[in-house]
């Protein structure tokens, strides 16, 4: 089956790989970003030339939001597929950074996900079928020095993508997280800055370590053996042909740093959880 596919953020990284992945598949792919006109031109007139449909959306922006998808489905008559991708980072002593940052960051990375959900689940509901892919972080579950803030977005995503895939289950909506490692993306070339500098260097040799993981995530990003961006598009596209009630909760992509081993662990005690409320019957997808 050829989907209609809404992505946000797709004017680079995991959205722009798998914006062109889709399409190669032959599905629908409506490609959404900011500012199609000025600084995402050059990634929108790309996208269009490949066979997408592009979409003007700032997940921070209800009334574009809104209106994106009420073109889509104006157009269509049905969504199956909303993949969540638009974020941003920043990394650095958490001190430094002005608490209106950390709450930009969350606007995007969080509120922005939830936003985009939200205008599209009556279309959903109304199918009683779709998929939501929601673009985490293996952040989300272990934790770098001095990514906490952005880990922090992640951890919120965990909770928010868990809790939508009990509540949509009963209505054949389901809810996926993808929890990407580090790729060489636009996501890590536009880190965002502290605010207070001076507060970084307070930390003395603290501070020191930042600059090193920065180095040691450029490294890797170089040579025959570097991470493509590409394997999170191909793992996107995987889940999408997997048949409904056959897909995991969460997939993470490239090296897992033990985030995939905390997610065998916590399972079994989520699912005793559920048992013990006894409602273990929103863990099944209804097909």
């Amino acid at each position: 089956m050829k989907n209609v596919v809404l992505i946000t953020g797709a004017s680079s990284g995991f959205g722009y790989f798998t914006a062109l992945t889709l399409l190669q598949k032959g599905h629908k792919v409506y490609a959404s970003m900011r500012d199609v006109e000025g600084k995402n031109l050059a990634a929108a007139q790309a996208l269009s030339g490949a066979g997408a449909a592009v979409l003007s959306l700032d997940v921070t922006d209800e009334t574009s939001i809104r209106q994106a998808i009420d073109t889509l489905v104006a157009r269509e008559g049905r969504l199956d597929v909303l993949i969540n991708n638009a974020g941003v980072a920043c990394a650095g002593v958490s001190e430094s950074f002005d608490a209106a940052q950390f709450s930009d960051m969350l606007d995007v990375n969080l509120v922005g996900m939830f936003r985009v959900t939200q205008a599209a689940l009556p279309t959903l509901r109304q199918q009683q079928r779709g998929l939501v892919i929601n673009i985490g972080s293996i952040l989300g579950r272990v934790n770098f020095p001095f990514f906490s803030l952005y880990g922090a977005t992640k951890h919120a995503v965990e909770a928010l993508s868990e809790g939508m895939k009990y509540e949509l289950s009963q209505l054949g909506v389901d809810v996926v997280l993808v929890q990407p490692s580090a790729f060489p993306t636009s996501l890590y070339s536009n880190l965002i800055a502290p605010a207070h500098g001076e507060v970084s260097q307070s930390y003395g040799a603290a501070n020191d370590i930042v600059a090193g993981i920065s180095n040691t995530i450029a490294q890797s990003f170089e040579g025959a053996q570097a991470p493509d961006p590409q394997e999170v598009a191909e793992g996107i596209v995987n889940l999408i042909n997997t048949p409904a009630g056959q897909r995991p909760a969460r997939q993470v992509v490239g090296a897992s740093f033990g985030a995939d081993t905390v997610n065998e662990q916590v399972a079994p005690t989520q699912a005793h959880l559920l048992e013990m409320m006894q409602l273990s019957g929103l863990a099944e997808l209804k097909v």
